[in-house]
């Protein structure tokens, strides 16, 4: 992966710190806001939560001509189960899915994750397909729905389609979206399974260092199912196959956890940047795997156990 371009600051702009002009419209419905991204085309942006795209419009490093805000898009904003699968809106918020006691019963990755999520206020307006539009290479919801092998449902003039989320990124602030379409809401089918997510950030709410989220399915003593993701370390679609498929058929011990992770740091592409250089990611990218891993074997055995 290049290195990405250094980030512009206010003084490195002169303290330019304006948005350009654009047009706002708010949208009433998906097809309204589908009709809006039609008539705009890619020259329009969707805002929800906007801590993302206002701060890269007032340093022009965005400069739309429509922001379409698709806040009252209520339809979006629900956390349900429907035929064994977990579905989550597009416009839920950060701090709805932490709250939601079914996606914490089925999936406690997200609740790992949206702990560690910067702050309140930004949990509070961000939404999770926000985040993932965004699709920021430090993001951590990324990592947790490649874990667990989400699915995200997209709409636009062509009709309804469905990707796998491991397929959804094409690249640094890059998706498969297209400028005419709008991404509906993310289903992970529910399975017997157990899940964690492991971080090491700067201070309290930062961007990952590095961090990882692991998903397992056990029969009997062996791993039936391993889902990796990585976030902040330049793996390829936020996932690690290559350590899902040693671990997966053999036993869960710790020392099959330690060579996943090295297998993971192994192939995954750290930059170096202010958060520290390649090797100490790489040395991250192995000890958050095994950590991982570990803490969602922990989960199975307990949630077993009390069945039991």
């Amino acid at each position: 992966m290049p290195p990405l371009p250094e980030w512009p600051t206010r003084a490195n702009l002169g303290g330019m710190q304006v948005p350009a002009q654009f047009q706002y419209e708010k949208a009433t419905s998906v097809e309204h806001a589908l009709e809006l991204l039609g008539r705009y085309g890619s020259e329009s942006r969707l805002v929800a939560g906007g801590h993302s795209l206002i701060p890269m419009m007032k340093l022009r490093l965005a400069q739309p001509e429509a922001l379409i805000d698709i806040n009252d898009l209520d339809e979006l904003a629900r956390i349900s189960v429907e035929e064994d699968t977990l579905v989550v809106g597009a416009m839920v918020r950060h701090a709805d899915l932490l709250d939601s006691a079914i996606a914490g019963e089925h999936f406690p990755i997200f609740h790992d994750a949206e702990r560690m999520i910067a702050d309140p206020v930004v949990r509070n307006r961000g939404t999770v397909g926000g985040s993932l539009c965004q699709a920021d290479p430090s993001e951590d919801l990324s990592a947790a729905f490649a874990a667990v092998r989400a699915e995200a449902v997209i709409q636009g003039p062509r009709g309804r389609r469905t990707t796998p989320v491991r397929e959804f990124f094409t690249g640094p602030y890059q998706t498969v979206v297209e400028p005419d379409e709008l991404l509906l809401q993310l289903r992970v089918p529910i399975r017997s399974s157990a899940s964690a997510y492991e971080k090491v950030e700067r201070r309290a709410g930062d961007w990952a260092v590095a961090a990882v989220g692991a998903a397992l399915r056990l029969e009997g003593d062996q791993l039936a199912e391993v889902g990796i993701g990585l976030t902040a370390l330049g793996a390829p679609q936020f996932h690690a196959p290559e350590a899902e498929q040693f671990l997966t058929g053999g036993p869960a011990t710790p020392e099959r956890f330690a060579e996943a992770g090295r297998i993971a740091a192994q192939h995954c592409n750290p930059l170096a940047d202010q958060r520290g250089p390649v090797d100490y990611k790489r040395h991250l990218a192995a000890t958050l795997t095994a950590r991982a891993l570990g803490k969602a074997l922990s989960r199975w055995r307990g949630r077993n156990h009390q069945e039991a």
